[in-house]
This record gives C-alpha cells, structure tokens and sequence, in this order.
C-alpha cells in the first residue's frame, strides 16, 4: 500500500516539556491507523503538529510526499488533510448547515457543495433533520457527529479523529466507530487518535501505542488486541 502519511523522528515541546520523542511512524492509503495510550502520552500533540498547530522540534512530515514543514495550517486543510480535533469544537452560535458550509469553504467558492452535503447527511440523517438548529444546543453526540461531517465537507484524503468517543454514551460510542469504518469502506484513510484502545485496535489495520511521548509497541490492531502488555494496560485485563 502506498504511504499517504510518513512521520519521521518528530518530537515536540511545552517550554523545556519534551511531549513527543523522535516518533516514526506512517499511514496507508485507505487504512485505518490507531494512536494508543494513556493521558499525557502524547497522542493529542502529534496530531496537532501534523496539522501545523505546533510546530516541531525536529522531524519531518511528509503527506502524499510533499512535506508539511513550514504550510501554514489551512494550506495543510487545502491539501487533503483534515483534523476533527478532541472536545468537537463546533461553532456552537452557528446553525449545524452554517458549521457544514464552513468545513466546505477550503475547496473554493466555485464548488458545488450539494454532492457533499448529500454524503454527510446519508451518513448522519440527523444533521439533515437539525440543520437550522444551533449547533451549541445539539446533544454531545450529535455534535462529535457534527464536527465529523464538518471535516468531511473538505473533502480529505486522511482523516485525523482525536478522541472521537469522549464523553459519548455506548452506543453512541459505537455508531461514530461504525462510521469510521464505513468512511473506510468509502476510501477515506483515517488515523484514529483514541484511549478505548479495544475499539481503537479493533478497527485499525495497524496501531501504535504511545508512552511518555514515545511509541512502544507497533504491530496490527489483531496482534496488538493479542498483546499480554498491552490487555494488562490498556484493556483492564
């Protein structure tokens, strides 16, 4: 499979913070890929430094092997590469279309939006049924469901979830992680930032699992569900 994303050596500071420490690692083209690990471990901080909100102290980023060092974060958007980041972060004063219109403005005016709109309201109907509702007075599910489609209006080769399932109920949990998979099954690649690391593992083709800033462990998601360290940690086993 071709390398869409390549991350080599990155590491990122708070101060005199090191948060991320020489990680490597790379996403397939149409795969899912897990980011593993505890509060702290540095998962959150990646993400964002792939999206050009932090900068790094070394190390490279290469997506569609064009390196990102330096793209200010919009042009990294206009490139293919979308970020739904932890706690949603929806325009809450806006209306939920208002939020979706806003997710389609990097692919230029002169676009049709209507292919767009029609694909994230098949996949969430009830975005379709609130879109001239206030987006701050949508329940937490609805508005992770929200902030997912917002991300898909700029139409993205890779889709970077951070915690997706925070504060959900089960089986809200559940259909966003029904959905991850079926952006998959569309052609979608998604890296998956997440601590339900069995529903993490067990979508992703490939996991990484993260401490203290480094990766620890890589392997499948099968073999990393099968991995005594990791059903000790991560899985209350």
């Amino acid at each position: 499979m071709t390398e869409l994303l390549q991350v080599r050596g990155l590491s990122v500071r708070y101060g005199m913070i090191e948060a991320v420490k020489d990680v490597s690692f790379a996403v397939s083209e149409g795969a899912i890929v897990s980011l593993v690990g505890a509060n702290g471990a540095g998962k959150t901080t990646i993400l964002r430094t792939i999206s050009g909100l932090l900068p790094p102290v070394a190390g490279e980023v290469f997506f569609a092997d064009q390196p990102l060092a330096h793209l200010p974060a919009h042009e990294i958007v206009a490139s293919g590469l979308a970020h739904v980041p932890e706690g949603r972060r929806v325009f809450p004063r806006m209306t939920v279309r208002e939020n979706l219109d806003l997710g389609a403005f990097v692919c230029g005016q002169g676009n049709n939006i209507d292919a767009d709109l029609e694909r994230v309201h098949t996949l969430f109907p009830i975005l379709a049924e609130r879109a001239g509702q206030k987006a701050g007075t949508l329940s937490g599910g609805e508005q992770q469901m929200l902030a997912i489609a917002r991300a898909l209006m700029s139409r993205p080769r890779l889709l970077m979830l951070d915690e997706p399932s925070m504060g959900l109920a089960p089986l809200i949990t559940q259909r966003i992680f029904d959905i991850v998979a079926e952006l998959r099954e569309q052609g979608t690649t998604v890296l998956l930032v997440e601590q339900n690391a069995q529903a993490a593992l067990s979508l992703a083709d490939k996991g990484y699992v993260l401490e203290s800033g480094s990766v620890v462990l890589v392997g499948t998601g099968a073999d990393l569900l099968m991995n005594e360290d990791v059903r000790k940690a991560y899985l209350a086993e």
